[in-house]
């Protein structure tokens, strides 16, 4: 059974491994981008940062596993679902790319703020990457169902949909590993981030 499932997982990521790519570079560029174009991003981005610190500080946005896991798996189950809607998974991607580069960029010590993200960044980045990456893929799925099997080559709709059916199990499939490493990074951000952040800094 599990032998069977990683393959599924090894096929999915193999086949789709296109839109992998063409998410970790938007997610690349973007933050390269968020990070150099600080500067003129200051009036749309930092009424944001404010608005976040003063919820934290106030506790209205409290960094309990919790809070964290749901705020961050609401952010992916949009980039799946949007998937469907021309690939706006893309945009949601892009715009998290541009403020976390932005982020990091309005900070003075980049040290600090690096070690303060990387260790939950890592998972969920990755993360991201994959929920967008979920959403091209069923992006298309709705292609090859709607157009290329049900229009193009005249079949029905129940036909068109099982001949396409693997492309939207694997949609799913990256999509769960996806939320796998949100979890692993709300855990790290909420119960190991500080921790390590500190060892770092030499605190």
């Amino acid at each position: 059974m599990l032998k069977q499932f990683y393959n599924e997982v090894k096929v999915a990521f193999l086949e789709n491994k296109l839109a992998i790519l063409i998410s970790f570079f938007i997610l690349f560029f973007s933050l390269i981008l968020g990070y150099l174009l600080a500067p003129y991003l200051y009036s749309y981005l930092n009424p944001v940062v404010d608005d976040l610190t003063q919820k934290v500080q106030t506790g209205v946005i409290q960094l309990t596993f919790t809070d964290i896991f749901l705020n961050n798996v609401w952010i992916i189950i949009q980039m799946f679902i949007y998937g469907l809607f021309l690939c706006v998974s893309v945009l949601i991607l892009a715009y998290n790319g541009f403020f976390v580069g932005y982020y990091v960029a309005i900070n003075d010590n980049v040290y600090k703020v690096l070690a303060m993200l990387i260790p939950h960044g890592i998972f969920e980045l990755t993360s991201c990457i994959l929920a967008c990456s979920s959403g091209l893929v069923l992006f298309n799925f709705l292609f090859r169902f709607l157009y290329k099997s049900y229009l193009k080559e005249d079949l029905t709709l129940r036909k068109s949909f099982n001949k396409n059916l693997y492309k939207l199990k694997q949609a799913l499939i990256i999509f769960l590993v996806s939320v796998v490493l949100m979890v692993i990074a709300g855990f790290v951000e909420a119960y190991l981030t500080i921790p390590i952040a500190y060892f770092l800094l030499g605190v």
